[in-house]
């Protein structure tokens, strides 16, 4: 058991973004990206709706996601504890 607890450790921090198909007001389709977590970015969001858009380009509908703490919020500076959450809506062009 104890030689899985650093490999459940590793694939919990590593972060993919996730994507599903979603519905707009106007009734266009869309592609809703999840990407929160530790190990992921905002730029892990535009890589998934550029790699889930195949080439075509996108057009960003909506973001949402944790705001950045302020330096007086961190740590010895780094933001500990804190899950961030981040996710984009995108239409393929």
């Amino acid at each position: 058991m104890n030689k899985f607890l650093p490999l459940i450790a590793v694939l919990a921090l590593s972060g993919c973004a996730t994507s599903e198909t979603t519905y707009l007001k106007n009734g266009e389709q869309g592609l809703s990206i999840d990407c929160s977590g530790e190990a992921n970015a905002w730029a892990s969001c535009y890589e998934k709706a550029d790699a889930s858009c195949a080439g075509t380009g996108y057009r960003i509908v909506g973001t949402d996601g944790t705001p950045s703490p302020q330096e007086s919020d961190k740590t010895l500076g780094v933001d500990v504890g804190n899950y961030k959450n981040r996710s984009v809506v995108v239409v393929c062009k």
